[in-house]
């Protein structure tokens, strides 16, 4: 059996689902025909709010005030902080090498806040009770796409085609892959990328320490990696939890996971030079390995990548998502245009737009981060003191830094 549809995105994680949510909410006289396809299982609930240490989502991202805004415009946003979500005025960096430390205030560029931190499995949930409000959006969940056709060229009579694991065919103008960094579909299109290994792992989970995170994002970078507490919000305790994400070499942090979590607590509350007080307990801890990725190129006629599937970064700047729904934001701007033209969407004019579009911020994004993680590698000691010198005079540089906040925040744009 065949299904015909505009637009088919593979993947229902954050940036799939918002950019199916965006895609059907922008056009009101001529909506499109929308399938989601998702190889793990759809909920049909929110997910549970307790207040246990384990009952946070580990994986957490730094949503900026632009991606806040994109949320509102597409009716997700107040279900994402009526489930859970910590806001943060402030962010403090400093060298564990040294003086040198950068902090980072809201209230310097006139906001209320620099951003929120948010557990993914919240932000998705908001997103998928969305999506079931919306006419003309399908969604099928727990299919693993099986083959890909993709059509030579743009056309209305010749349409690209996905093959399902349950036998079903897909057909749309349009196919995009919202399916992560090690994206089946990218493989399936050959579509290359440019990849390589930081030699570092991270570590993610939940902590509870002896004081509060006082609505700041802290981060520390030391001599095997940067080490980052995330503030999480609670509506009833006085208990102070924090998201962590500790990168290191891969052979510290093979060393660090082997611990059991008292071993782990003391080690934690040493690195981060008890900033926050003891911890006092920890989640389960998850591990994986930190590599970059990009696509050297994001689109093919009747094809598309978006969000991780086109890039991967380092999570020390906390952009990843947010450059995610960038990606978003500017195809969804592109495929209404074109379809309010008559275009076929699939057409590689308008796709190469949105390349052309997107691809310079994420690399010059990819470069800052980059350029960020070698700089706080292990130097000799002259290196060490100029940079702990220039983290002082950027502190003091209050023109300069509020710029790189705007930037950050992504409301310079």
């Amino acid at each position: 059996m065949n299904l015909t549809y505009d637009i088919a995105i593979v993947g229902a994680g954050i940036a799939g689902s918002a950019l199916a949510c965006s895609l059907a909410t922008a056009v009101k006289d001529k909506p499109l025909r929308i399938a989601v396809i998702e190889a793990q299982t759809i909920g049909d609930t929110l997910p549970s709010c307790d207040e246990g240490i384990n009952d946070f989502d580990p994986r957490v991202s730094a949503l900026t005030l632009g991606s806040q805004q994109f949320f509102e415009s597409i009716g997700v946003w107040s279900d994402i902080v009526g489930q859970r979500s910590c806001g943060f005025d402030k962010m403090t960096v400093w060298d564990a090498e040294g003086t040198g430390h950068i902090e980072f205030d809201a209230a310097d560029v006139r906001a209320s806040q620099l951003g929120h931190i948010v557990e993914n499995r919240v932000t998705v949930g908001a997103l998928h009770q969305r999506i079931k409000t919306l006419s003309g959006v399908d969604v099928f969940s727990q299919q693993a796409v099986a083959e890909l056709h993709l059509a030579a060229t743009a056309s209305r009579s010749d349409l690209s085609s996905l093959s399902l694991a349950d036998g079903r065919t897909l057909e749309a103008q349009l196919i995009i892959a919202a399916d992560g960094a090690n994206s089946p579909l990218r493989k399936m299109a050959n579509l290359p990328i440019r990849e390589w290994s930081y030699q570092q792992s991270a570590i993610v989970c939940v902590v509870e320490t002896s004081q509060s995170h006082e609505a700041t994002a802290w981060q520390r970078f030391t001599e095997h990696g940067p080490l980052a507490f995330l503030p999480l919000s609670l509506s009833q305790s006085d208990k102070h939890f924090c998201s962590i994400v500790w990168s290191q070499t891969d052979k510290e942090n093979a060393l660090t996971i082997a611990m059991d979590d008292h071993q782990f607590s003391q080690a934690l509350g040493r690195a981060f030079e008890y900033r926050l007080g003891e911890i006092k307990n920890v989640s389960k801890r998850f591990s994986f390995p930190l590599q970059q990725r990009h696509a050297i190129d994001y689109v093919r006629p009747n094809f598309a990548l978006v969000a991780d599937a086109a890039h991967a970064i380092h999570p020390l700047a906390g952009q990843g998502i947010n450059l995610g729904l960038a990606d978003v934001k500017a195809l969804t701007e592109l495929i209404i245009a074109g379809h309010q033209r008559g275009q076929i969407l699939g057409d590689i004019g308008l796709l190469k737009r949105y390349q052309r579009q997107r691809k310079a911020d994420n690399l010059a994004m990819m470069a800052a981060v980059e350029g960020l993680k070698r700089l706080f590698q292990p130097l000799p000691l002259p290196f060490r003191w100029l940079r702990n010198v220039g983290m002082n005079i950027f502190h003091e540089q209050s023109q300069l830094k509020n710029k790189v906040i705007k930037h950050a925040m992504g409301i310079d744009r």
